[in-house]
Formats: structure tokens, C-alpha cells, sequence
């Protein structure tokens, strides 16, 4: 078997996923001044996630679990791999046209489905209209996702990795060429969706091309390979269709709270900075990792290959989570409150991000855990076990909204998270060794806990100490690269001196690949 080079593989889906997600924070603080927490930006946030609730399915979901496994088990034993991931995407295109096509026609019954509180008002006819701009995204977003698949199958990361810098490179030149000439923003963002997703999928493609895989795509017909793809999508589906109803209900309980669905939409940009940097890059290489270690029947270093995934995603997730429990305020206050996004709007964004910190952890875990699963084409689990969660998040987000208001929706996408990930730890007891963490990893664990916590402590601290100048205009900027450096500094230290982590540990590890 020729190996995946696991850790460098991490570093270099995590590299450009943070290039991405840097981009991306920079294109919604611009977005935030632009637009506020008005109409439009509560129209654009709804139309821009109606194509990437289907794309859950189709791209880093469903169909993507099932067939990178599949596809990388025909790549390590020569069985026409070519052959299958052209079938694949022809019979993908195909549901993806009918499926546009169907949703021109039922859009508005869609955002009535993610925000039925926009019901009767001028914000509703402007989510409709940009709900149809953005739809066909999801076809451009789902082939890249599969050209990406199977890029990461033949451990060819870079571009895949890539692609997603391009999202926010055109829509930071959309923002800013209608800023200079007096345009539309919102209007310009809309219609930078589609485009983005064309860009996207022509970059995979002729990556694709350069590896030996040029993808062209016929008249799908069904094959025993397809069929067997379908089987064991399907319960895939249905699991992601349990997530978006999750984030359906969230939508749903936001949209009945002046500028919720703004608040909720700008803290989950924050916490999703260090989640797509470790939880992206951790999916991406440890699926096709671990699916060809057991088509291999190395089940050793599918165990080594699982631990220390988990141990590099709570290296640097855990201290990020606290960080984000710990100073909410002085992270939103700065980076989001200028122009139309108004200090009313710090608290409650702040009082989100808090909260989606807890569940931070939960949110990383499950990329560890899953792949355990997929890459034996279990998906069956996964989706009972994502029924429950979402029962645990409907109880709690509707049941706790008249309450305590729009943050139920955040609690219960956080306390959702860490039952799913209660009930894969469970399940996965039944795997064997391949499915359990090594002596390193439970060594390692408490260590990075307590530095972390001794990261918060200096977080906070330094928090007390610089108050006054998160109220000073420009010197916010350097209270905050103070409070982060100090907070780095802190957990990077005490790590080393705990034992949580050592840096030869990572370059040995990209040595031996």
C-alpha cells in the first residue's frame, strides 16, 4: 500500500482551509459593515444556505462519505477506478440537474422551510429572489466536492484544499467592486455564488485531468458499482437529512427574532474558523486514510492513524474553545462592530459564540469518529444515531426558545453535537483495536486539557487588565493581538512543559509518512 502521508496531509488541508476561513472572516466582517443585521443580509444569509443545506448531500456528505471509501479501495487494488468515478459523476449531475431545476420552481415553500418568520414581509420576496440566484451552486459545489474526493483518494490534498479560497476571493472582488461603484452589495453577493461555484469546479477538474483522472461526464446508467453506492449513500442521506433539519430548526427559531438570523449567522463564522481548519482537514485525510488501511488489513496503523487524528484535532481545538467560551465580547466587539453592525449587535453574536464554543470539541470529534465508521461502509449507525441528536436539539431549541429566546437554537445545536458524538464513541466499542485510542493519546489528553485551562486563565486576566482599551477606537486592535499572542504563547508553553505535545513528534511523523 502506498501510505498517505497522515500529519502532513492534516497540515496541508489545514494550511489552505485556514487561508480559506481567513478570507472568509474578512468577506463577512465586510459583509457585516455593509449589510448589518438588516433585510438584506438576513435575505442573503437564508439564500446563501439553501444550496449548501443540499450540498451536505452531495458534496462533503452523503454521496461523498460512500463513495471515497469505494473509490479508494478500487484505487489501491486497480479495480477501473477511472471507469467508477466517471459513472459516479455522471449519475451525481444528472440528480443535481433535476433537482435545480425543481427548486426554481418550490423556492418559495424552500425559505419558508428554513425561515417561515420572514412569512408576509418584504425580507421573504428578497429571499426568494436570491434564494433562485444562489440555487445552482449546489450542482458546481457537488462535482468539485467528488473531483476533490477523488484527489484526496490518491493523497493529492493542495488543490482540493484550495478550491474553497476561490469562494471568498470572488466574493471579497464582488463586495468590493460594488462598494466602488455605488452597487447593489447584496445583489452582487448573490449572483458571486454560482460564479464561485464554477470557478471551483473547473480548478478540481483540471487537477483531476493532471492525475490521470479526466472526467467527462455520459448518459448515466445504473451499474452493480452504482447500485452498491446507492445502498450505502442512502442511510447516509437520510443521516445528513437529520442534520439540516437540525439546522432548519435553528433557522426556524432565529427567524422569529429581530436580527437573530444575522447574530447566529456571524457567530457561527467565528467558531467555524478553527472547526473547518482541524474538522475539515481531519474528514478530508483520515476517510481515504483509513479506507485503504483496511482494505489492507493494517489494522495497527489504522489505530495509529486514529489516534493521532484525535490527538491533533483536540491539540488545537480545545484551547480554541476556550478561548471563544472566555473572551466572546472583546472577539466580536473587534472584529465585527463598524459600519451597519452596531454594538447592539455585540452582545447577543458574542452570547452565540460562546455557546457554539462549548460545542466546539463535540463539532471536531465527529470527523474523528465517523470516518471509523465509513470507511467499513457502515452508514447505518450514523444515521439513527444522528435521529437522536436531533430529537435532543428540537426538544431543547424549541422547547427552551420561549424561554430564553433565540439562543435555545445555539444550545441545542451544541448539546445535539456531543450526543452524537456520545452515542459514535459507544458504538465504535465494537470495532477492535483499530477503533481504540492508544496509551499516547489518553497520556496526551489531560495535558492538553490543562493547558488550555491555563491558556483561559491568561485569556481572561489579560481581558481584566486591557478593558479599557477595547473602548478606544483603533487600540481594540492591539488589545486583541495581545490578548491572542499571550494566550498562544501561554498554551504553547505550559503544553510543551506538560507533555501535552512536542513539534518532533509532527515532523518525525511527516517524515515517515
Amino acid at each position: 500500500m502506498n501510505p498517505i502521508r497522515l500529519i502532513s496531509g492534516f497540515v496541508t488541508v489545514g494550511a489552505w482551509t485556514l487561508m480559506s476561513r481567513i478570507l472568509g472572516f474578512v468577506r463577512d466582517i465586510l459583509i457585516a459593515a455593509w449589510l448589518g443585521t438588516g433585510p438584506a443580509h438576513q435575505a442573503f444569509v437564508i439564500a446563501f444556505s439553501l444550496p449548501n443545506l443540499f450540498r451536505r448531500f452531495f458534496a462533503e456528505g452523503a454521496f461523498n462519505m460512500a463513495f471515497v471509501p469505494m473509490f479508494s479501495k478500487r484505487a489501491e487494488s486497480g479495480q477501473d477506478p477511472l471507469g467508477f468515478a466517471r459513472d459516479a459523476m455522471s449519475a451525481l449531475l444528472g440528480i443535481l440537474v433535476v433537482l435545480t431545476l425543481l427548486a426554481q420552481v418550490a423556492m418559495p415553500w424552500l425559505v419558508l422551510a428554513m425561515a417561515s418568520g420572514f412569512r408576509n414581509s418584504a425580507t421573504f420576496d428578497l429571499t426568494v429572489f436570491y434564494g433562485r440566484i444562489a440555487f445552482p451552486y449546489v450542482m458546481f459545489i457537488s462535482i468539485a466536492a467528488l473531483l476533490s474526493g477523488v484527489l484526496n483518494a490518491l493523497g493529492r490534498f493542495a488543490t482540493a484544499a484550495a478550491a474553497p479560497v476561490l469562494l471568498n476571493v470572488i466574493f471579497i472582488a464582488a463586495i468590493t467592486a460594488a462598494a466602488l461603484t455605488d452597487s447593489d452589495v447584496a445583489l452582487a453577493l448573490i449572483w458571486a455564488v454560482p460564479v464561485a461555484g464554477v470557478a471551483q469546479m473547473a480548478l478540481v477538474w483540471w487537477a483531476a485531468k493532471q492525475a490521470g483522472f479526466r472526467l467527462l461526464p455520459h448518459w448515466p446508467h445504473m451499474t452493480p458499482e452504482l447500485k452498491r453506492l446507492a445502498i450505502i449513500a442512502a442511510p447516509a442521506a437520510l443521516a445528513g437529512g437529520v442534520v439540516q433539519v437540525n439546522l432548519l430548526i435553528g433557522r426556524q427559531v432565529a427567524s422569529y427574532f429581530d436580527s437573530a438570523v444575522s447574530w447566529l449567522y456571524n457567530a457561527d463564522r467565528l467558531y467555524q474558523l478553527p472547526l473547518g481548519v482541524v474538522a475539515i482537514a481531519i474528514g478530508v485525510v483520515l476517510l481515504p486514510d483509513l479506507s485503504r488501511r483496511l482494505q489492507a488489513g493494517d489494522a495497527d496503523g489504522g489505530r495509529h492513524s486514529f489516534s493521532r487524528a484525535a490527538e491533533f484535532a483536540l491539540a488545537l481545538t480545545l484551547p480554541a474553545a476556550v478561548a471563544l467560551v472566555v473572551i466572546p465580547v472583546p472577539l466580536i466587539s473587534t472584529l465585527f462592530e463598524r459600519g451597519a453592525f452596531t454594538a447592539a449587535d455585540t452582545i447577543p453574536t458574542a452570547l452565540a459564540v460562546a455557546v457554539y464554543g462549548a460545542g466546539l470539541p463535540a463539532f471536531v470529534l465527529q470527523k474523528v469518529l465517523q470516518p471509523l465508521y465509513f470507511a467499513r461502509e457502515d452508514t447505518r449507525r450514523p444515521f439513527y444515531y444522528a435521529l437522536v441528536s436531533m430529537l435532543v436539539n428540537a426538544a431543547l431549541a424549541l422547547g427552551l426558545a420561549p424561554v430564553i429566546g433565540f439562543i435555545a437554537a445555539a444550545w441545542g445545536t451544541t448539546l445535539a453535537a456531543w450526543a452524537m458524538v456520545v452515542q459514535l464513541w459507544l458504538g465504535a466499542r465494537g470495532m477492535g483495536e483499530a477503533a481504540r485510542f492508544d496509551d499516547r493519546f489518553w497520556h496526551r489528553l489531560p495535558r492538553i486539557a490543562a493547558a488550555s485551562a491555563l491558556m483561559g486563565g491568561v485569556l481572561w486576566g489579560g481581558h481584566m487588565l486591557l478593558a479599557e482599551w477595547f473602548v478606544h477606537g483603533p487600540q481594540r486592535y492591539l488589545a486583541l493581538l495581545i490578548l491572542l499572542l499571550a494566550g498562544m504563547v501561554s498554551y504553547f508553553g505550559s503544553g510543551h512543559v506538560l507533555g501535552a505535545f512536542r513539534l518532533a513528534d509532527f515532523k518525525n511523523a511527516m517524515r515517515r509518512g
